[in-house]
Protein backbone atom coordinates (compact mmCIF):
# COMPACT_ATOMS: atom_id res chain seq x y z
CA UNK A 1 0.00 0.00 0.00
CA UNK A 2 1.00 3.48 -0.98
CA UNK A 3 1.86 6.45 1.95
CA UNK A 4 -1.17 7.75 3.44
CA UNK A 5 -2.60 10.61 2.37
CA UNK A 6 -3.12 13.62 4.32
CA UNK A 7 -6.90 13.47 3.53
CA UNK A 8 -9.09 11.30 1.62
CA UNK A 9 -12.68 12.88 0.49
CA UNK A 10 -15.71 10.56 -0.28
CA UNK A 11 -17.85 11.38 -2.86
CA UNK A 12 -17.67 14.76 -5.45
CA UNK A 13 -21.00 16.79 -5.31
CA UNK A 14 -21.16 20.07 -3.69
CA UNK A 15 -19.54 19.16 -0.53
CA UNK A 16 -16.73 17.13 -1.93
CA UNK A 17 -15.48 19.70 -4.64
CA UNK A 18 -16.22 22.38 -1.89
CA UNK A 19 -14.11 20.51 0.88
CA UNK A 20 -11.26 19.76 -1.32
CA UNK A 21 -11.02 23.53 -2.76
CA UNK A 22 -11.18 24.87 0.72
CA UNK A 23 -8.67 22.20 1.81
CA UNK A 24 -6.06 23.50 -1.26
CA UNK A 25 -6.55 26.52 -0.30
CA UNK A 26 -5.37 26.52 3.34
CA UNK A 27 -2.04 24.44 1.98
CA UNK A 28 -3.64 20.82 2.30
CA UNK A 29 -2.16 19.44 -1.41
CA UNK A 30 -1.75 15.90 -0.20
CA UNK A 31 -5.17 14.88 -0.76
CA UNK A 32 -7.72 12.52 -2.76
CA UNK A 33 -11.36 12.38 -3.60
CA UNK A 34 -12.83 9.16 -4.20
CA UNK A 35 -15.94 9.07 -6.16
CA UNK A 36 -17.90 5.62 -7.34
CA UNK A 37 -19.39 7.11 -10.19
CA UNK A 38 -17.65 7.38 -13.69
CA UNK A 39 -18.48 11.91 -13.42
CA UNK A 40 -18.42 14.20 -10.74
CA UNK A 41 -21.57 15.91 -9.39
CA UNK A 42 -23.06 13.63 -6.89
CA UNK A 43 -27.10 14.36 -6.80
CA UNK A 44 -27.02 16.91 -9.99
CA UNK A 45 -25.33 13.97 -11.74
CA UNK A 46 -27.51 10.90 -10.99
CA UNK A 47 -30.90 13.22 -11.17
CA UNK A 48 -31.03 13.55 -14.86
CA UNK A 49 -34.70 13.33 -14.87
CA UNK A 50 -37.01 15.62 -17.13
CA UNK A 51 -37.46 18.81 -15.64
CA UNK A 52 -35.10 18.50 -12.96
CA UNK A 53 -34.04 21.96 -11.78
CA UNK A 54 -33.13 23.65 -8.02
CA UNK A 55 -35.57 25.31 -5.83
CA UNK A 56 -33.08 27.44 -4.52
CA UNK A 57 -32.47 30.75 -6.85
CA UNK A 58 -29.02 30.18 -8.68
CA UNK A 59 -27.23 33.03 -6.99
CA UNK A 60 -27.59 31.50 -3.61
CA UNK A 61 -27.13 27.43 -4.68
CA UNK A 62 -23.68 28.74 -5.85
CA UNK A 63 -20.17 28.97 -3.80
CA UNK A 64 -19.44 32.07 -2.24
CA UNK A 65 -16.08 32.16 -3.19
CA UNK A 66 -16.92 31.34 -6.95
CA UNK A 67 -19.94 33.09 -8.49
CA UNK A 68 -21.40 32.72 -11.49
CA UNK A 69 -22.96 35.74 -12.86
CA UNK A 70 -24.17 33.84 -16.32
CA UNK A 71 -27.13 31.76 -15.34
CA UNK A 72 -29.97 31.25 -17.48
CA UNK A 73 -32.49 31.22 -14.95
CA UNK A 74 -33.46 32.14 -11.43
CA UNK A 75 -33.48 28.32 -10.48
CA UNK A 76 -30.87 26.52 -12.03
CA UNK A 77 -31.49 23.48 -14.09
CA UNK A 78 -29.84 20.35 -13.53
CA UNK A 79 -27.29 20.60 -16.81
CA UNK A 80 -25.80 23.88 -15.62
CA UNK A 81 -25.40 23.15 -12.09
CA UNK A 82 -23.24 20.42 -13.02
CA UNK A 83 -21.55 22.06 -15.52
CA UNK A 84 -20.93 24.62 -12.48
CA UNK A 85 -19.56 21.75 -10.46
CA UNK A 86 -17.12 20.64 -13.27
CA UNK A 87 -15.85 24.16 -13.47
CA UNK A 88 -14.85 24.52 -10.15
CA UNK A 89 -13.06 21.11 -10.10
CA UNK A 90 -11.05 22.57 -12.91
CA UNK A 91 -10.46 25.41 -11.94
CA UNK A 92 -9.11 25.00 -8.83
CA UNK A 93 -7.46 22.09 -9.52
CA UNK A 94 -9.08 19.39 -7.65
CA UNK A 95 -10.37 17.42 -11.03
CA UNK A 96 -6.54 15.61 -10.86
CA UNK A 97 -6.94 14.06 -7.85
CA UNK A 98 -10.41 12.47 -8.08
CA UNK A 99 -10.62 8.73 -8.50
CA UNK A 100 -13.28 7.81 -10.71
CA UNK A 101 -14.97 4.54 -10.55
CA UNK A 102 -13.78 3.92 -6.96
CA UNK A 103 -16.36 2.70 -5.24
CA UNK A 104 -15.38 2.77 -0.85
CA UNK A 105 -16.79 0.09 0.71
CA UNK A 106 -15.60 0.18 3.96
CA UNK A 107 -13.15 2.15 6.54
CA UNK A 108 -11.31 1.38 10.05
CA UNK A 109 -9.30 3.17 12.04
CA UNK A 110 -5.50 1.76 12.92
CA UNK A 111 -4.95 2.79 16.00
CA UNK A 112 -1.46 2.13 16.49
CA UNK A 113 -0.57 4.35 13.14
CA UNK A 114 -4.01 6.94 13.91
CA UNK A 115 -4.54 6.09 10.19
CA UNK A 116 -8.11 5.59 8.65
CA UNK A 117 -7.49 2.52 6.31
CA UNK A 118 -10.18 2.75 3.44
CA UNK A 119 -11.18 0.20 1.26
CA UNK A 120 -12.20 0.59 -2.15
CA UNK A 121 -13.69 -1.48 -5.15
CA UNK A 122 -9.61 -1.15 -6.47
CA UNK A 123 -7.48 -2.06 -3.58
CA UNK A 124 -6.77 0.34 0.09
CA UNK A 125 -6.12 3.54 0.65
CA UNK A 126 -4.73 4.99 3.88
CA UNK A 127 -5.91 8.37 5.18
CA UNK A 128 -4.86 10.26 8.21
CA UNK A 129 -7.99 12.70 8.13
CA UNK A 130 -10.92 10.91 6.29
CA UNK A 131 -14.18 13.05 5.25
CA UNK A 132 -17.32 11.80 4.28
CA UNK A 133 -19.14 13.85 1.69
CA UNK A 134 -21.96 11.20 0.86
CA UNK A 135 -24.50 13.93 1.40
CA UNK A 136 -28.59 12.49 2.60
CA UNK A 137 -29.72 11.87 -0.69
CA UNK A 138 -27.78 9.91 -2.35
CA UNK A 139 -29.04 6.10 -2.19
CA UNK A 140 -32.63 5.67 -3.91
CA UNK A 141 -35.07 3.89 -2.14
CA UNK A 142 -37.81 1.14 -3.70
CA UNK A 143 -40.93 0.51 -1.97
CA UNK A 144 -41.75 -2.90 -0.84
CA UNK A 145 -44.86 -3.79 -3.55
CA UNK A 146 -45.90 -6.97 -4.09
CA UNK A 147 -44.84 -8.19 -7.42
CA UNK A 148 -42.95 -5.23 -8.38
CA UNK A 149 -39.90 -7.50 -9.37
CA UNK A 150 -42.44 -8.99 -12.20
CA UNK A 151 -43.52 -5.85 -14.05
CA UNK A 152 -43.19 -6.54 -18.04
CA UNK A 153 -42.60 -2.68 -19.03
CA UNK A 154 -39.77 -0.40 -18.53
CA UNK A 155 -39.68 0.70 -14.75
CA UNK A 156 -37.05 2.62 -12.93
CA UNK A 157 -36.08 5.32 -10.15
CA UNK A 158 -36.65 8.70 -10.87
CA UNK A 159 -32.84 8.92 -10.01
CA UNK A 160 -31.25 6.36 -12.41
CA UNK A 161 -33.60 8.15 -15.25
CA UNK A 162 -33.53 5.63 -18.56
CA UNK A 163 -33.07 7.89 -21.40
CA UNK A 164 -33.34 5.27 -23.49
CA UNK A 165 -36.98 4.69 -22.61
CA UNK A 166 -39.28 6.88 -24.99
CA UNK A 167 -42.57 7.54 -23.05
CA UNK A 168 -44.05 9.49 -25.29
CA UNK A 169 -47.45 8.47 -26.39
CA UNK A 170 -47.46 5.34 -23.58
CA UNK A 171 -48.97 4.63 -20.58
CA UNK A 172 -46.83 5.81 -17.56
CA UNK A 173 -47.57 5.92 -13.86
CA UNK A 174 -45.04 7.95 -11.78
CA UNK A 175 -45.49 6.13 -7.43
CA UNK A 176 -44.67 8.91 -5.95
CA UNK A 177 -44.96 13.09 -4.93
CA UNK A 178 -42.57 14.25 -3.85
CA UNK A 179 -39.56 16.69 -4.95
CA UNK A 180 -38.88 15.40 -8.02
CA UNK A 181 -42.55 14.19 -8.86
CA UNK A 182 -43.61 17.26 -8.90
CA UNK A 183 -40.91 18.02 -12.01
CA UNK A 184 -41.32 15.39 -13.76
CA UNK A 185 -45.09 14.72 -14.02
CA UNK A 186 -45.70 17.80 -16.04
CA UNK A 187 -43.12 17.02 -18.04
CA UNK A 188 -44.66 13.23 -18.58
CA UNK A 189 -48.43 14.83 -18.86
CA UNK A 190 -47.13 16.66 -22.69
CA UNK A 191 -46.00 13.40 -24.18
CA UNK A 192 -47.80 10.23 -22.72
CA UNK A 193 -51.23 8.89 -23.43
CA UNK A 194 -51.87 8.36 -19.90
CA UNK A 195 -50.42 9.66 -17.09
CA UNK A 196 -51.35 7.85 -13.79
CA UNK A 197 -49.81 9.76 -10.45
CA UNK A 198 -50.07 7.69 -7.53
CA UNK A 199 -50.33 9.45 -4.21
CA UNK A 200 -49.77 8.24 -0.05
CA UNK A 201 -49.15 11.73 1.16
CA UNK A 202 -50.47 15.49 -0.43
CA UNK A 203 -47.25 17.48 -0.85
CA UNK A 204 -47.74 21.43 0.13
CA UNK A 205 -46.81 22.63 -4.36
CA UNK A 206 -46.16 26.64 -3.86
CA UNK A 207 -45.35 29.02 -6.56
CA UNK A 208 -42.06 28.87 -7.91
CA UNK A 209 -41.18 32.27 -9.26
CA UNK A 210 -38.81 30.76 -12.05
CA UNK A 211 -37.88 32.85 -15.22
CA UNK A 212 -35.11 32.86 -17.84
CA UNK A 213 -32.16 36.52 -16.74
CA UNK A 214 -32.70 38.76 -19.59
CA UNK A 215 -29.17 39.59 -20.97
CA UNK A 216 -29.30 42.99 -19.65
CA UNK A 217 -29.21 41.30 -16.38
CA UNK A 218 -27.00 39.21 -17.00
CA UNK A 219 -24.30 42.29 -18.12
CA UNK A 220 -25.00 43.99 -15.27
CA UNK A 221 -24.56 41.32 -12.60
CA UNK A 222 -21.20 40.41 -14.80
CA UNK A 223 -19.81 44.70 -14.97
CA UNK A 224 -21.34 46.40 -12.37
CA UNK A 225 -19.70 45.37 -8.99
CA UNK A 226 -21.92 44.28 -5.97
CA UNK A 227 -24.82 43.76 -7.71
CA UNK A 228 -24.32 40.20 -7.53
CA UNK A 229 -23.51 40.37 -4.23
CA UNK A 230 -26.20 42.41 -3.23
CA UNK A 231 -28.65 39.80 -5.58
CA UNK A 232 -27.21 37.04 -3.09
CA UNK A 233 -27.83 39.04 0.21
CA UNK A 234 -31.24 39.95 -0.63
CA UNK A 235 -32.23 36.10 -1.67
CA UNK A 236 -30.43 34.83 1.60
CA UNK A 237 -32.73 37.17 3.78
CA UNK A 238 -35.37 36.56 1.85
CA UNK A 239 -35.00 32.61 2.29
CA UNK A 240 -33.98 33.08 5.68
CA UNK A 241 -36.99 35.11 7.54
CA UNK A 242 -38.70 31.73 6.60
CA UNK A 243 -37.11 29.80 9.42
CA UNK A 244 -39.98 31.73 12.16
CA UNK A 245 -42.30 29.92 10.56
CA UNK A 246 -40.22 26.38 10.62
CA UNK A 247 -38.36 26.68 13.66
CA UNK A 248 -39.29 29.18 16.29
CA UNK A 249 -42.95 29.84 15.78
CA UNK A 250 -45.10 27.34 13.83
CA UNK A 251 -48.26 29.20 14.06
CA UNK A 252 -46.97 31.48 11.60
CA UNK A 253 -47.19 29.26 8.65
CA UNK A 254 -50.73 29.43 8.81
CA UNK A 255 -51.08 32.66 6.97
CA UNK A 256 -48.30 30.91 4.38
CA UNK A 257 -51.11 27.66 4.53
CA UNK A 258 -53.52 30.18 3.41
CA UNK A 259 -52.37 31.30 0.45
CA UNK A 260 -51.50 27.48 -0.37
CA UNK A 261 -55.21 26.69 -0.18
CA UNK A 262 -56.46 29.71 -2.15
CA UNK A 263 -54.30 29.26 -4.78
CA UNK A 264 -54.78 25.44 -4.66
CA UNK A 265 -58.41 26.19 -5.89
CA UNK A 266 -57.68 28.46 -8.47
CA UNK A 267 -55.45 26.27 -10.51
CA UNK A 268 -57.54 22.87 -9.69
CA UNK A 269 -61.18 23.55 -10.92
CA UNK A 270 -62.29 20.24 -9.73
CA UNK A 271 -63.48 20.17 -6.16
CA UNK A 272 -62.90 16.78 -5.55
CA UNK A 273 -59.93 16.77 -7.16
CA UNK A 274 -58.95 19.61 -4.59
CA UNK A 275 -59.92 17.84 -1.63
CA UNK A 276 -57.39 14.76 -2.54
CA UNK A 277 -54.89 17.28 -3.40
CA UNK A 278 -55.01 19.08 0.07
CA UNK A 279 -52.53 17.58 2.50
CA UNK A 280 -53.74 16.34 6.02
CA UNK A 281 -50.87 17.55 7.95
CA UNK A 282 -49.89 21.31 9.15
CA UNK A 283 -47.36 23.07 5.97
CA UNK A 284 -43.95 22.74 6.69
CA UNK A 285 -44.28 19.29 8.46
CA UNK A 286 -42.93 17.87 5.68
CA UNK A 287 -40.78 19.56 2.93
CA UNK A 288 -42.47 22.13 0.71
CA UNK A 289 -42.58 22.20 -3.09
CA UNK A 290 -42.30 24.44 -5.64
CA UNK A 291 -43.75 24.35 -8.91
CA UNK A 292 -46.47 26.28 -11.24
CA UNK A 293 -47.25 23.59 -13.50
CA UNK A 294 -47.69 20.69 -11.28
CA UNK A 295 -51.52 21.15 -10.39
CA UNK A 296 -52.67 22.60 -13.67
CA UNK A 297 -51.04 19.02 -15.27
CA UNK A 298 -54.36 17.54 -13.48
CA UNK A 299 -56.49 19.44 -15.19
CA UNK A 300 -55.56 17.45 -18.52
CA UNK A 301 -58.10 14.73 -19.42
CA UNK A 302 -55.34 12.13 -19.07
CA UNK A 303 -53.85 12.97 -16.17
CA UNK A 304 -54.96 10.73 -13.17
CA UNK A 305 -54.32 11.16 -9.80
CA UNK A 306 -54.81 7.95 -7.79
CA UNK A 307 -55.26 8.05 -4.26
CA UNK A 308 -56.45 4.37 -3.30
CA UNK A 309 -53.01 2.60 -2.09
CA UNK A 310 -51.46 0.37 -4.43
CA UNK A 311 -51.76 -3.71 -3.33
CA UNK A 312 -49.61 -5.24 -6.18
CA UNK A 313 -47.55 -5.16 -9.23
CA UNK A 314 -48.74 -7.47 -11.92
CA UNK A 315 -46.29 -7.97 -15.13
CA UNK A 316 -48.72 -5.29 -17.13
CA UNK A 317 -50.07 -2.57 -14.39
CA UNK A 318 -50.81 -1.66 -10.80
CA UNK A 319 -54.10 -3.10 -9.08
CA UNK A 320 -55.23 -0.87 -6.21
CA UNK A 321 -56.67 -1.50 -2.76
CA UNK A 322 -59.57 -1.43 -4.19
CA UNK A 323 -59.61 -4.18 -7.39
CA UNK A 324 -59.18 -1.63 -9.90
CA UNK A 325 -56.24 -2.48 -12.65
CA UNK A 326 -54.18 0.67 -14.62
CA UNK A 327 -52.58 -1.08 -17.93
CA UNK A 328 -49.07 0.33 -18.43
CA UNK A 329 -46.08 0.40 -20.29
CA UNK A 330 -43.69 1.91 -17.65
CA UNK A 331 -43.51 2.51 -14.59
CA UNK A 332 -41.47 5.15 -12.64
CA UNK A 333 -40.34 5.31 -8.90
CA UNK A 334 -40.23 8.99 -7.40
CA UNK A 335 -39.66 7.15 -3.78
CA UNK A 336 -37.10 9.21 -2.85
CA UNK A 337 -33.69 8.00 -0.51
CA UNK A 338 -32.38 6.30 2.34
CA UNK A 339 -32.04 9.88 3.86
CA UNK A 340 -31.26 8.55 7.57
CA UNK A 341 -28.76 5.92 6.80
CA UNK A 342 -26.02 8.78 5.92
CA UNK A 343 -22.90 6.84 5.33
CA UNK A 344 -24.55 3.41 4.58
CA UNK A 345 -23.93 0.46 3.24
CA UNK A 346 -20.46 1.63 4.17
CA UNK A 347 -18.81 0.00 6.72
CA UNK A 348 -17.04 2.29 9.28
CA UNK A 349 -15.08 0.90 11.94
CA UNK A 350 -13.55 3.47 14.69
CA UNK A 351 -11.86 3.19 18.16
CA UNK A 352 -11.96 -0.50 20.14
CA UNK A 353 -14.16 -1.58 16.99
CA UNK A 354 -16.94 0.03 17.38
CA UNK A 355 -19.01 0.58 13.53
CA UNK A 356 -21.27 3.04 13.21
CA UNK A 357 -24.01 1.62 11.68
CA UNK A 358 -24.70 -0.33 14.91
CA UNK A 359 -23.72 2.66 17.19
CA UNK A 360 -26.51 5.05 15.37
CA UNK A 361 -29.21 1.87 15.14
CA UNK A 362 -29.01 2.01 18.76
CA UNK A 363 -29.53 5.92 19.42
CA UNK A 364 -30.16 7.06 16.10
CA UNK A 365 -27.64 8.89 13.85
CA UNK A 366 -25.91 11.32 15.47
CA UNK A 367 -23.49 13.56 15.33
CA UNK A 368 -21.21 16.99 17.12
CA UNK A 369 -22.65 19.84 14.94
CA UNK A 370 -23.36 17.32 12.47
CA UNK A 371 -19.30 16.78 11.50
CA UNK A 372 -17.46 14.53 14.05
CA UNK A 373 -18.80 11.50 16.15
CA UNK A 374 -17.28 10.20 19.33
CA UNK A 375 -14.99 7.07 18.95
CA UNK A 376 -14.32 8.14 15.49
CA UNK A 377 -11.04 10.08 15.42
CA UNK A 378 -10.05 12.20 12.38
CA UNK A 379 -13.55 11.72 10.99
CA UNK A 380 -15.57 14.45 9.53
CA UNK A 381 -18.97 14.26 7.95
CA UNK A 382 -20.31 16.77 5.52
CA UNK A 383 -24.17 17.04 5.73
CA UNK A 384 -24.47 14.82 8.54
CA UNK A 385 -27.15 14.79 10.94
CA UNK A 386 -28.84 17.81 11.46
CA UNK A 387 -27.66 19.98 9.11
CA UNK A 388 -30.41 19.87 6.56
CA UNK A 389 -32.37 22.75 5.99
CA UNK A 390 -36.64 23.30 4.87
CA UNK A 391 -35.70 27.05 4.31
CA UNK A 392 -32.57 28.03 2.56
CA UNK A 393 -29.72 26.59 0.71
CA UNK A 394 -27.96 24.11 1.78
CA UNK A 395 -23.98 25.09 0.04
CA UNK A 396 -24.36 27.74 2.91
CA UNK A 397 -24.09 24.95 5.63
CA UNK A 398 -21.62 23.37 3.19
CA UNK A 399 -19.77 26.10 3.26
CA UNK A 400 -19.77 26.68 7.22
CA UNK A 401 -18.81 23.16 7.71
CA UNK A 402 -15.77 23.77 5.01
CA UNK A 403 -14.32 26.06 7.12
CA UNK A 404 -15.15 23.86 10.88
CA UNK A 405 -12.97 21.09 8.81
CA UNK A 406 -10.15 23.34 7.74
CA UNK A 407 -10.11 24.81 11.00
CA UNK A 408 -9.47 21.22 12.87
CA UNK A 409 -7.24 20.11 10.68
CA UNK A 410 -5.05 23.63 10.94
CA UNK A 411 -5.28 22.89 15.01
CA UNK A 412 -3.79 19.16 14.24
CA UNK A 413 -0.98 20.72 12.49
CA UNK A 414 -0.26 23.05 14.62
CA UNK A 415 -0.40 21.51 17.56
CA UNK A 416 1.70 18.43 16.37
CA UNK A 417 -1.61 16.25 16.78
CA UNK A 418 -2.08 12.72 15.24
CA UNK A 419 -5.51 12.46 15.97
CA UNK A 420 -8.40 14.38 17.53
CA UNK A 421 -12.14 13.15 18.97
CA UNK A 422 -15.07 14.67 19.95
CA UNK A 423 -15.77 13.79 23.17
CA UNK A 424 -18.77 11.77 23.83
CA UNK A 425 -20.05 14.70 26.86
CA UNK A 426 -20.24 16.76 24.37
CA UNK A 427 -21.66 15.06 21.60
CA UNK A 428 -24.12 13.61 24.15
CA UNK A 429 -25.21 17.31 25.09
CA UNK A 430 -25.27 18.47 21.47
CA UNK A 431 -27.32 15.76 20.56
CA UNK A 432 -29.70 16.42 23.81
CA UNK A 433 -29.93 19.92 22.94
CA UNK A 434 -31.00 19.36 19.28
CA UNK A 435 -33.50 16.69 20.26
CA UNK A 436 -35.28 19.91 22.81
CA UNK A 437 -35.23 22.04 19.66
CA UNK A 438 -36.52 20.18 17.34
CA UNK A 439 -39.68 19.21 19.60
CA UNK A 440 -40.72 22.75 19.30
CA UNK A 441 -40.32 22.41 15.45
CA UNK A 442 -43.33 21.91 12.50
CA UNK A 443 -41.57 19.09 11.50
CA UNK A 444 -42.46 17.30 14.81
CA UNK A 445 -46.35 18.29 14.38
CA UNK A 446 -47.87 15.16 13.64
CA UNK A 447 -46.02 13.47 9.91
CA UNK A 448 -44.76 11.05 8.97
CA UNK A 449 -41.18 12.70 6.67
CA UNK A 450 -37.79 11.52 5.32
CA UNK A 451 -36.43 13.85 8.11
CA UNK A 452 -37.20 10.85 10.83
CA UNK A 453 -36.23 7.81 11.53
CA UNK A 454 -38.34 5.22 11.65
CA UNK A 455 -39.24 5.51 15.01
CA UNK A 456 -40.12 9.19 14.76
CA UNK A 457 -36.97 10.45 15.70
CA UNK A 458 -36.02 13.71 13.71
CA UNK A 459 -32.47 13.61 12.83
CA UNK A 460 -31.80 15.18 9.37
CA UNK A 461 -32.59 18.84 10.40
CA UNK A 462 -30.91 21.76 11.84
CA UNK A 463 -33.67 23.65 14.13
CA UNK A 464 -32.00 26.81 13.87
CA UNK A 465 -31.16 29.87 11.76
CA UNK A 466 -28.30 29.02 9.37
CA UNK A 467 -26.53 32.04 10.42
CA UNK A 468 -26.55 30.34 13.72
CA UNK A 469 -24.82 27.37 12.64
CA UNK A 470 -22.27 29.35 11.19
CA UNK A 471 -21.40 30.75 13.89
CA UNK A 472 -21.47 27.43 16.29
CA UNK A 473 -19.00 25.97 13.65
CA UNK A 474 -16.60 29.33 13.57
CA UNK A 475 -13.84 27.73 14.82
CA UNK A 476 -13.37 24.16 16.61
CA UNK A 477 -13.35 24.51 20.50
CA UNK A 478 -10.23 22.58 21.61
CA UNK A 479 -12.10 22.08 24.71
CA UNK A 480 -14.64 20.11 22.57
CA UNK A 481 -11.88 17.39 21.70
CA UNK A 482 -9.66 14.44 23.07
CA UNK A 483 -6.50 14.50 21.41
CA UNK A 484 -2.99 12.94 20.97
CA UNK A 485 -0.11 11.67 19.54
CA UNK A 486 1.18 8.26 18.03
CA UNK A 487 3.83 7.72 20.93
CA UNK A 488 3.76 4.09 19.37
CA UNK A 489 4.69 5.04 15.97
CA UNK A 490 7.34 7.93 17.44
Amino acid sequence: MSAPHDVVIIGSGFGGIGMAIRLLRAGVRDLVVLEKAGGLGGTWRDNTYPGAACDVPSHLYSFSFERKTDWSRRFPPQEEILDYLWHCARKYEVLPRIRFGTEVTGAEWDEAESLWRVGTSKGEIAARVLVSACGQLNRPVLPEIEGRDGFQGTAFHSSRWEHGADLAGKRVAVIGTGASAIQIVPELARTAARLHVFQRSAPYVIPKPDRPYRAWERALLRTVPGVYAASRARIYAQYESRALGFVKYPKLMGAMAWRFRKRLEEQVADAELVERLRPDYPMGCKRILLSDDYYPAFGEEHVELVTEPIERVTASGVVTADGTERELDAIVYATGFASTEFLAPMRIVGRDGRELDKVWRDGGPSAHLGITVSGFPNLFLLYGPYTNLGHNSIIYMLESQFRYVVGCVAAMRRAGLDWIEVRPDVQDAFDARMQELLRATVWNSGCQSWYMTEDGRIVNNWPGFTFAYRRATRRPDPRDFLRGRNTAAA
